[in-house]
């Protein structure tokens, strides 16, 4: 589907939603859910395939990044789906007391996907997981950056699912600003702060609802109780894993001065040892982008330590020692495999430097002591918190993982994704409300209750 033809297809997608508005039933939505993991299974080789042609990613990393997430989403959906239908049951509270409440998640109707490029399988499919298993009428655009996967993803969901279930839009930007004046009912987006607040813009005047993964600077602390060795191969993984490239990496390092010597050494050689397996950059772009970010911090007294040696044509990773707030690394989402650091030796100063900017979509924290960590969570505010660990809690099964501000709104992953595209509807039925009681005209006995209720509130 492309921008020329793709009204006639969210027509067909609306007249289906319109026979079927409470969505598919459970055995279809398993069964759908069910045919998706197979077409995953049996395209695995052309998974990787289409991950190393786009950019280099090896076929390991796909393995753990692209491919398990989206079989662990689809092993949540499919083993706890008839939980998440039946909604749950609410409590009446005097003021309602004889009546019954429950709350009953059904779907939104027409959602549309877009898919980043920066884990175009994963980011694309685990969405579209959720939205299935919720019981809604999708589209999906790939993103056009990393085409090999996007023409597989299209070739995967046309074998699951009839074109008024799930149906693909690719193309470029004017497909997808084709898309967004189309009056859908949410919206799931994944990508730049920048473009997110574009589709927020596009979704308003359709009242649509949004979430928005997006990113920012995710800082790392590293305190003085911090395990040195575990800590640096930790940082390590997370800042190379994607080349960098990732909504979630550790993008800058707050690093207490009593073990920095130390840590830095543990961290350059963990980070040599990494450097051979690093994945590729997604646009020609990047390469020039990241020597930019470089040049404007040696240019402004950085000390710049490159580590390692990668494949040809990624970038070198490289330590910014002495990172100032004014470099530009310090002020732009990296989004490579660079790490500005920046020791310090009183933590207030940092909690107030990680405030100051937008709300990060996670906040790394390496230490052994927990009034340190509890006062690090307590005085910032990110959209998540890891401990002694980073990347892996995005994977997590049951986690809602999502940011906060410019890093992000809602939540995806397990329930919290099926919630994402579900509307919670309350049904409350009175049985033997006590409400009449209260009703015109006003006697003294009314006036008796009301006060007694009133009391019992207060």
């Amino acid at each position: 589907m492309d921008s020329e033809h793709h009204a006639p297809t969210i027509a067909a997608l609306r007249a289906a939603l319109a026979l079927q508005p409470a969505g598919l039933t459970r055995s279809d939505r398993l069964a759908a859910l069910e045919r998706l993991r197979r077409e995953i299974r049996a395209r695995e080789a052309a998974v990787k395939s289409a991950l190393l042609a786009d950019f280099g990613k090896g076929p390991v990393e796909v393995q753990l990044t692209e491919l398990l997430p989206v079989y662990q989403e689809l092993r949540s959906a499919r083993r706890r789906l008839g939980r998440w239908m039946r909604g749950r049951r609410l409590g009446a509270g005097l003021t309602m007391a004889g009546t019954f409440t429950r709350v009953i998640p059904e779907p939104k109707g027409l959602c549309l996907i877009f898919g980043p490029s920066n884990y175009p399988f994963m980011l694309t499919l685990g969405p579209l997981v959720s939205a299935i298993a919720a019981g809604n009428r999708v589209v999906v655009k790939p993103s056009e950056l990393t085409p090999r996967t996007a023409a597989l993803l299209a070739e995967i969901i046309a074998a699951t699912f009839p074109e008024d279930h799930v149906a693909v839009a690719q193309g470029g930007p004017e497909v997808a600003e084709a898309l967004l004046a189309q009056p859908f009912d949410h919206i799931f987006f994944t990508g730049s702060t920048a473009v997110g607040r574009k589709v927020m813009a596009a979704a308003a005047p359709h009242l649509a609802s949004v979430t928005l993964e997006l990113g920012g600077k995710s800082p790392v602390i590293v305190g003085p109780g911090a395990d040195i060795a575990r800590a640096a191969r930790m940082l390590a993984w997370g800042k190379l894993s994607n080349g960098g490239q990732a909504c979630v990496s550790p993008d800058h390092l707050y690093l207490h001065r009593s073990i920095a010597q130390p840590f830095l050494a543990a961290l350059e050689g963990e980070l040599a040892r990494m450097a051979p397996d690093m994945t590729g950059p997604i646009t020609p772009r990047h390469g020039p982008r990241m020597q930019a970010l470089l040049d404007d911090a040696a240019a402004k007294g950085a000390t710049l330590r490159p580590v390692g040696q990668p494949p040809a044509g990624c970038t070198v990773p490289t330590l910014i020692l002495n990172a100032t707030a004014e470099m530009a690394a310090m002020r732009e989402e990296i989004f490579g495999p660079l790490l500005p650091v920046i020791e310090y030796d009183d933590l207030g100063p940092v909690l107030a430097a990680i405030n100051a900017g937008e709300k990060p979509l996670t906040l790394y924290v390496f230490d052994s002591d927990a009034a340190r960590i509890e006062r690090i969570r307590a005085e910032t505010r990110s959209g998540s918190v890891a401990v002694n660990l980073t990347m892996a809690h995005f994977a997590h099964p049951t986690m809602p993982f999502g940011g906060i501000g410019a890093s992000g709104q809602g939540a995806a992953h397990g329930e919290a994704g099926f919630l994402a595209f579900s509307h919670e509807k309350p049904v409350v039925v009175n049985r033997f409300s006590v409400l009449p009681l209260l009703f015109p005209p006003v006697t003294g006995r009314v006036r008796r209750l009301v006060s007694l209720l009133l009391g019992l509130l207060r």
